[in-house]
């Protein structure tokens, strides 16, 4: 009788089950008119709230322009990944939703503040297509360099009535809706290329601080635990404010005391405020969730990313654009795309990143520091980044390896994840299902090793922003090919960033075949357009399985590629070039530099460049040639 109970109630569970999930497959198509399109927020929000008891299958809108305005939207306080910590506002909110698409059908969604426009957690095959998003007032803010003396050293920013400003103790502020932004991160954008000014890092970031002259008692403070100098708190000890504004004429004002070379005339002056305070409303935020697809859907702007997913899995970007509209130089105000954390697939093709303000994407996971051992099996850990607190670092039964990066940047050892217990938002109590090995120690870090993704770049534009294009610290495999990448700094970037970000992952398996790179690192920095670099100087080996083959760089500039801490690459069949484009800011400069590598070969290059020594290396490969 036990028997037949059991069965039956295995039977009943397996009913229920499929009931679930036909119902979420079958759930209503909701369309939306534009009959909504004054502010789409309410009557949106209204039915994805009751979604639990009425399911949804599919969203439509009828083809139209949309605002969604955050006075009645769903707020709660959220942590994001390199980011600000905010309260997320939102008209959809998509917390444990399944097998939803969102339709957008070619309409435009204009939002108004400090709204993040797709917020999706712990959900599962979520799909947006054909949508495009912007905001009516953007978080950045663009001017004309009109004049400069030199003789007085200072210069004039005339400001279109796009941005409104006022001036508050001598200090430029602008005002948006919801919103307000002080001159703080600033470069100049050329609006004849509609792109990063050339050699730009002689002219800014604006020096907005200086040090004080007085101060009495500081060194009086102490801490017992480590303090983040760069944090909010931290950062403006010892600093005042060094410009001087005033208005000269309604629309133009003169800046006094900048410290680097005044802006050329004609320049456009992009500033997005204080870094610790301009990350606040990313486009899409995706976290826990299982499958998302985003195919013809275009980010005009966003005061964070275009978007930011944190421990996903299966993320694939078909036709993902990010560019500016209204004639604006700038598209997001940080990255078009960053993954952290993330498994399984993530593809970026057919995808347009260009004009934002950082990487065109990032793909990482995170160290966390042992600052406590707490018994046999738990420790207490630390968040590197004020951008990175209550970052779960993975889920049960994970493999989180040790790390001790003074001696290795691979883990000494790994243990399997039990719990995470946050305490605050820098701290937490990690415990594994095993002992901690005698070797662990506090100052040692910890990273998932099974929380980075297969990856393919593929079919992309990437050019005309700030910073890199493709930032990898991904073990698994990554492959890059058929790109056009024109970039401020590196084209590709591959670290271990274990100082500042805390950003964990040794790159290895990494394919990067048929792409064009052009004029990059043309914003001023001494770098090559591809380069391998770790925050500790050391000669440990960090990168393995490198493969660079039939790519075309037609560069201004001598520098292509710098190797450092690689083991394993191979360099085949590239053609490299001299653009003109620009002058050459660093002359003297090799076309390849290698140093604490080995197992490195050229072969079947072509070299047409101006470098009088193609190749430098240290003494740890003295005899390798360029071929």
């Amino acid at each position: 009788m036990q028997k037949i109970i059991a069965r039956w109630s295995v039977l009943i569970l397996a009913i229920i089950s499929t009931n679930v999930i036909a119902q979420n497959k079958s759930g209503e198509s909701v369309l939306f008119t534009t009959s909504i399109s004054e502010d789409a927020t309410p009557a949106v929000l209204a039915r994805i709230m009751v979604a639990d008891k009425e399911p949804i299958s599919e969203i439509k809108f009828e083809k139209g322009t949309y605002h969604f305005y955050p006075d009645k939207a769903y707020e709660r306080f959220t942590r994001i990944s390199n980011h600000d910590d905010v309260m997320a506002k939102t008209a959809l909110p998509l917390l444990g939703f399944k097998n939803l698409t969102i339709d957008g059908q070619g309409s435009t969604f204009i939002y108004h503040g400090r709204m993040i426009p797709f917020l999706i957690e712990g959900s599962e095959d979520i799909t947006v297509q054909n949508v495009t998003i912007d905001w009516a007032m953007p978080f950045h803010s663009e001017g004309t360099i009109v004049a400069n003396d030199e003789k007085n050293n200072t210069f004039d920013i005339h400001f279109s009535d796009e941005y409104p400003y006022e001036i508050r103790n001598e200090q430029l502020i602008f005002l948006k809706e919801y919103y307000e932004h002080d001159l703080g991160q600033s470069i100049l954008y050329d609006p004849k290329r509609e792109a990063i000014a050339f050699d730009t890092e002689s002219y800014t970031s604006i020096t907005t601080v200086r040090n004080l002259k007085v101060q009495h008692n500081v060194d009086k403070i102490k801490y017992k635990y480590k303090v983040d100098p760069r944090s909010k708190a931290e950062k403006v000890r010892g600093k005042e404010n060094n410009l001087k504004v005033v208005e000269i004429e309604p629309g133009t004002v003169r800046i006094y005391n900048h410290r680097k070379k005044l802006p050329p005339v004609g320049m456009i002056m992009v500033c997005k405020g204080d870094q610790s305070l301009n990350r606040l409303a990313p486009a899409f935020r995706i976290t826990g969730t299982d499958g998302f697809n985003a195919n013809n859907v275009t980010v005009h702007h966003a005061g964070g990313m275009g978007l930011i997913a944190e421990n996903s899995s299966d993320l694939i970007l078909d036709g993902f654009h990010v560019k500016p509209s209204h004639g604006r130089m700038v598209s997001t105000s940080a990255d078009a795309t960053h993954f952290v954390g993330c498994r399984g697939k993530v593809v970026l093709k057919n995808c347009t990143f260009n004009n934002q303000l950082d990487d065109a994407t990032n793909v990482h996971g995170t160290y966390q520091e042992v600052i406590d051992v707490l018994g046999d099996n738990s420790i207490g850990v630390r968040m590197g980044h004020a951008q990175q607190q209550g970052f779960a670092i993975g889920k049960v039964n994970d493999t989180i390896g040790l790390v001790d990066l003074q001696k290795s940047f691979f883990g000494y050892d790994h243990l399997t994840l039990k719990s995470i217990t946050p305490i605050n938002g820098r701290y937490q109590i990690i415990t594994f299902n095993e002992n901690l090995p005698s070797t662990l120690k506090v100052g040692d870090l910890i990273e998932n090793l099974e929380g980075y993704p297969d990856l393919l770049v593929q079919n992309c534009n990437i050019s005309r922003n700030r910073a890199r294009g493709l930032l990898i610290s991904n073990p698994k495999k990554t492959l890059i090919e058929n790109n056009f990448f024109s970039t401020e700094m590196e084209a590709i970037l591959v670290p271990v960033e274990s100082s500042h970000w805390f950003e964990s992952g040794n790159a290895a398996n990494l394919i990067i075949r048929n792409n064009t790179f052009q004029d990059s690192q043309h914003s001023g920095f001494d770098r090559g357009v591809i380069r391998f670099v770790t925050d500790d100087d050391n000669n440990n080996i960090a990168f393995k399985n490198i493969r660079i083959i039939d790519n075309e760089f037609n560069q201004f500039d001598n520098m292509i590629l710098e190797i450092s801490n690689v083991d394993g690459l191979l360099f085949e069949g590239n053609t490299i070039t001299n653009s003109g484009t620009f002058p050459m800011l660093h002359p003297d400069n090799p076309a390849i530099k290698v140093k604490a590598s080995k197992n490195i070969v050229f072969k079947k290059n072509e070299y047409k460049g101006k470098a009088k020594n193609i190749l430098e290396t240290d003494d740890s490969l003295p005899k390798l040639k360029f071929r």
